[in-house]
């Protein structure tokens, strides 16, 4: 990774998807752009309950030619189990799906790109809110 990369949670990926022009414009200004495997079973969801399946799923595939997919390792799930222990002491339920992403982006050092609010309440993670 460069010191030009960003992480993309799913709610940043649906609005480019949605031709908002000033995400896209973000976007450009990386030249990497990172999507953690959650995030894009996220968007493979969002596209087979839609009913505009195969124009979603199309426009994902396209997406990934410019984006590396970042799984999950034995690192990842030592972040995910720290951040998960933090937030239940902290009494600040997050979709368990965010917590994997939150874990990607701490254990790759990365900034997360997201409009989700609750991203916030994540410490050590570098947030840019979209």
């Amino acid at each position: 990774m460069t010191g030009n990369s960003v992480l993309l949670d799913s709610s940043v990926i649906v609005r480019h998807f949605r031709n908002a022009e000033a995400v896209s414009d973000k976007l450009a200004a990386f030249e990497e752009l990172y999507v953690p495997q959650t995030a894009l079973g996220e968007l493979y969801y969002g596209a087979f309950k839609s009913a505009r399946t195969e124009e979603n799923l199309g426009k994902i595939e396209r997406f990934l030619v410019a984006a590396y997919v970042l799984g999950t390792d034995n690192e990842t799930a030592l972040q995910y189990g720290k951040i998960a222990a933090q937030l239940a002491r902290d009494g600040t339920p997050v979709p368990q799906n965010d917590i994997w992403i939150a874990a990607v982006a701490v254990q790759c050092g990365v900034l997360l790109a997201t409009t989700d609010g609750h991203f916030r309440r994540f410490e050590g993670l570098d947030v840019l809110f979209w």
